[in-house]
C-alpha cells in the first residue's frame, strides 16, 4: 500500500457554544462562544497531517474563502484540492456543548452541498493507498454521485477504501439500508456505537461485527471513554480500552482516531498498534475545545 492518504469530506467553520447552565427560552444565558476550523472530513485531514502522514485533501469552499481555507491546510501538513464555489458559502456548525463536554449541532452544509464529480477527478487517485471518505458525502444526491464514481475508479485501481458513516441523525433519516447500497463494498469502516448499531441492526458489539463483516473487510466500533474495538465477518479481534482523561469537548475526537489509525496503518504498522494509536488520538482530541489539533 503506498503510504499517501486522499480525504474527500466537508469544510466546516465551528461555532462552539458552551452555555454556563441550561438555556432559558426567550431570555440570556452567559455562555463561552468559540470559533474553530472543523468539518469531518477536514478534521481527519489535518489530523492525519499533524500525524506526519502524506495526505490529500479534496473539498469544495465558497470562493471567497478558497485562499485562506488552502494556506490554512497547508500550514497544517495538508495538501488541498479545493473547488470555490461561487453561489454558496462555506459551510457553518453550530455546535452546543452541556456540562458533560456532549454535542449538539446545527449545521448549514453550504458550498460542501455541490460537490461536483469535476472536484474529484481521477487523477487525484495517483499514488494514493488510502482513499477516506466521509459519511456527509453521502446524504445528498450531488455530492454522493461524484463520491460514487470516485470510488469507483478507486476499486478499479485497486485502492483501499475507508469509510466514516459521520452522523447518526442523517443515517436516521435516510436509513441505513439505503446508506450501506450507497457506499457499497469498502475495506475499512470506521463507525461510532450508535452509528454501528443502527447500520448492523444488532445491539451486540460482536454480532455487529460479523454483520457488518458481511461488506466491510474491517470494522472499527469506536467506543468514545471505553476505547474501541476491531474484527469483521468472523467477530471482534482486537479490543482497547482508553485513557481516563478529562473530557473538555468530544468534538472531532472520532476523527481524530480515525487518523491515527490510519497514519499507523499507512506506516505498515500492525492493526492491534493502529488500534492503540486511534484511542490515543482520540483521548488527546477531547482535551480541549476544537476539532482539529493545536
Amino acid at each position: 500500500m503506498s503510504a499517501r492518504a486522499l480525504v474527500v469530506g466537508d469544510v466546516m467553520t465551528d461555532i462552539i457554544v458552551r452555555p454556563e447552565g441550561p438555556i432559558v427560552p426567550g431570555s440570556d444565558r452567559r455562555a463561552s462562544i468559540r470559533q474553530r476550523p472543523g468539518g469531518s472530513g477536514a478534521n481527519q485531514a489535518v489530523w492525519l497531517g499533524a500525524a506526519g502522514a502524506d495526505v490529500t485533501f479534496a473539498a469544495r469552499v465558497g470562493a471567497g474563502d478558497l485562499e485562506a481555507h488552502a494556506a490554512y491546510f497547508r500550514s497544517m501538513g495538508v495538501s488541498p484540492v479545493l473547488a470555490g464555489d461561487a453561489d454558496l458559502p462555506s459551510g457553518v456548525l453550530v455546535t452546543i456543548l452541556d456540562p458533560n463536554g456532549e454535542r449538539s449541532f446545527l449545521t448549514d452544509r453550504g458550498a460542501n452541498l455541490n460537490l461536483s464529480p469535476q472536484d474529484l477527478p481521477d487523477s487525484l487517485l495517483d499514488g494514493i493507498g488510502l482513499l477516506m471518505v466521509s459519511g456527509y458525502s453521502f446524504f445528498v444526491r450531488g455530492p454522493r454521485l461524484a463520491v460514487q464514481r470516485l470510488l469507483g475508479t478507486a476499486r478499479e485501481r485497486g485502492v483501499a477504501i475507508a469509510i466514516d458513516p459521520a452522523s447518526i441523525g442523517f443515517l436516521a433519516e435516510v436509513g441505513p439500508a439505503l446508506f450501506r447500497k450507497w457506499v457499497s463494498s469498502a475495506d475499512w469502516l470506521f463507525a461510532n456505537e450508535g452509528e454501528a448499531e443502527l447500520l448492523a441492526g444488532e445491539a451486540d458489539f460482536d454480532m455487529q461485527m460479523r454483520q457488518l463483516g458481511q461488506q466491510f473487510t474491517h470494522v472499527v466500533i469506536k467506543r468514545g471513554q471505553f476505547g474501541a474495538v476491531l474484527g469483521g465477518r468472523d467477530g471482534i479481534v482486537h479490543s482497547r480500552s482508553a485513557p481516563l482523561v478529562e473530557a473538555v469537548d468530544t468534538t472531532g475526537a472520532g476523527d481524530a482516531f480515525a487518523a491515527g489509525f490510519v497514519a499507523a496503518l499507512l506506516r505498515g504498522e500492525g492493526h492491534e498498534a493502529c488500534l492503540a494509536a486511534g484511542v490515543e488520538g482520540g483521548a488527546r482530541a477531547v482535551q480541549f475545545v476544537g476539532g482539529q489539533p493545536r
